[in-house]
């Protein structure tokens, strides 16, 4: 175990193609990026000599974990521990599952992902708006927000203005929220401080929600903190999300926003907005357009983003009047 400590991951790794030989690493390089490649051939190639008994160890460790995600795979992480421990012992379990969620980031509630939201929420309704949030920020979006739905309106500002503002949490507050699910469903913790939350964990909640739930929650968010439900109505629609409309709403919006602010929105936008909008436009309007930005020279990176956070704005303006539809995750805005 000694020897395993004089090596840092990066130096196992080369080890490791080393021991492998040059045809299976030239095949494990086939899935490496190039800034992967060029770091381990550069450690391959500072090592000058391993006695076999170091190697052995580091193939040992590799074996282990390798045997470990298969485990994972088949059942979780939960299952993967048990059945380690019956193999190797408890601690030495706990320190390749350790090792195995640090260098694949494996997050806290791993198991949750895998189950239903009905099933999910059926555990968390009746617990704090903290731990609910919590909860939240680490499922996918689609679950986060299908849950966050269902739960009482009265309750559901509360939890997306905590995750919202949510920062760090420490390892042991994670693992005691994970035990209030642990009796049906298996737990697990990572080892460091993980980052969580923020406003575009709840932007990314609120996109997977219905257009009802949605207002609910930024209407009464806008009472209790109008700066963040400005902030996160800012990030719920950018720019370049105006290829999201149909072409009615986009014809709409290019009569109410100012000719300037779209000259200069569209000035750095992609090849793929700028196409959208003027296929919206007449054709002598199109052409207009296009040579009065080719004389515009450089603009100021700045103007351009006030510009389009103006036609944002008239954007949220025609929508939040009913004149015009995002789609969103819900289901309440398909149009038939």
């Amino acid at each position: 175990m000694a020897r395993q400590q004089k090596f840092t991951g990066q130096q196992k790794a080369a080890i490791l193609l080393i021991s492998l030989g040059p045809d299976v690493s030239a095949q494990v390089y086939k899935h490496l990026t190039e800034e992967e490649i060029e770091k381990l051939t550069l450690e391959i190639s500072s090592i000058k000599k391993v006695d076999s008994g170091q190697k052995d160890d580091i193939l040992e460790q590799f074996y282990q974990i390798a045997l470990a995600q298969d485990y994972i795979t088949q059942g979780g992480i939960g299952y993967a521990r048990t059945v380690l421990e019956k193999a190797v012992g408890t601690e030495e379990a706990k320190n390749i599952i350790a090792r195995l969620t640090s260098s694949l980031q494996v997050k806290p509630f791993d198991f949750a992902r895998k189950a239903e939201p009905s099933q999910i929420l059926n555990f968390i309704q009746n617990e704090h708006p903290q731990t609910i949030a919590l909860i939240l920020s680490y499922l996918e979006n689609e679950q986060a927000g299908q849950i966050l739905s269902a739960l009482p309106q009265e309750v559901q500002a509360d939890i997306a203005r905590r995750i919202a503002i949510m920062d760090s949490t420490s390892p042991e507050i994670i693992f005691e929220v994970e035990q209030i699910l642990e009796r049906k469903l298996s737990a697990t913790v990572t080892q460091d401080y993980t980052q969580t939350g923020g406003i575009q964990a709840v932007v990314e909640v609120l996109n997977g929600v219905d257009r009802s739930t949605e207002r609910t929650i930024l209407d009464a968010l806008e009472i209790q903190d109008p700066d963040l439900a400005e902030e996160i109505k800012k990030r719920m629609f950018v720019f370049e999300d105006i290829v999201t409309l149909d072409n009615r709403a986009i014809q709409r919006v290019i009569r109410d926003v100012e000719n300037d602010d779209l000259r200069l929105a569209l000035k750095v936008a992609s090849e793929e907005v700028q196409e959208i909008v003027f296929s919206n436009m007449s054709t002598r309007m199109a052409s207009t357009f296009k040579e009065e930005m080719e004389f515009m020279g450089p603009v100021r990176l700045r103007d351009v983003e006030e510009a389009q956070s103006r036609i944002v704005g008239v954007i949220r303006r025609l929508e939040e009047n009913g004149e015009i539809v995002i789609a969103r995750g819900g289901g309440d805005d398909i149009i038939v």
